[in-house]
């Protein structure tokens, strides 16, 4: 499995705290006690999904030419939302 570059690992970070400050609901179990920690801040919840493996996207890679790499989300757990 590929890593992700900075820049793809800020746009999936970006993209999933705007789904939970839209009203998504969040992947990771947190208590009330760890969301008031946090400031109840979309970027940090949505770092907290990255690192465990939760956020559910696919990264697509344009190269020269007509050529295209999709790279694949890493795998979701759904054992981690219970």
């Amino acid at each position: 499995m590929e890593e992700y570059t900075k820049y793809e690992h800020a746009r999936i970070i970006g993209a999933r705290a705007l789904q939970i400050s839209m009203g998504a609901p969040m992947l990771v179990n947190l208590a009330d006690d760890d969301l008031k920690r946090m400031g109840y801040n979309p970027i940090e919840i949505a770092k907290l999904e990255f690192k465990q493996g939760l956020i559910p996207m696919n990264i697509k890679r344009p190269f020269p030419g007509a050529a295209a790499k999709e790279i694949p989300a890493k795998p979701f757990d759904q054992t981690k939302l219970e």
